[in-house]
């Protein structure tokens, strides 16, 4: 009885909202970069497409295809992720990292809306759900910069 209590916390009211209203869905097709990801334990895939000025996410577009957990997550990138600079988006990617191991706090400003899904971290079979969309858009955010710093040298 405890365990079903426990996942009807996990999928709060908050949690079910964010899936439902997830920023930047679709496909950019002038993406500078595209990621997709998948969580190979259930399936769940997210496609991040970026275009990315001056060091900062200039521009984002999502497709996600997850679990409520993955979808609230993503809606958590894609509120707070345009604007931020890759390394915001690396430090945001390894402290949700360390919250959902119970290894740290929740992820600094603007990715503290992470908060949301601390209830996660006992779930250590729904993390790799949670991190497909901020680990989709660092890999992008990487590989947009790649050809600026290549002409750079």
């Amino acid at each position: 009885m405890s365990d079903e209590t426990d996942l009807i916390k996990l999928y709060s009211a908050r949690i079910l909202a964010l899936a439902a209203e997830i920023p930047h869905l679709g496909r950019m097709e002038d993406a500078q970069a595209s990621v997709k990801r998948r969580s190979p334990l259930c399936g769940s895939t997210v496609t991040v497409d970026v275009r990315v000025k001056d060091g900062h996410l200039a521009e984002m577009k999502q497709d996600v295809k997850a679990c409520a957990l993955g979808q609230a997550a993503a809606a958590v990138v894609g509120a707070a992720a345009p604007g931020a600079s890759l390394a915001q988006v690396t430090t945001a990617r390894d402290q949700l990292r360390a919250m959902l191991k119970g290894e740290g706090p929740v992820p600094d400003a603007p990715f503290d809306g992470f908060e949301v899904l601390t209830p996660a971290t006992a779930y250590k079979n729904r993390h790799a759900s949670i991190m497909l969309s901020i680990e989709a858009l660092n890999e992008a955010m990487q590989n947009a910069e790649a050809p600026v710093q290549a002409h750079e040298r």
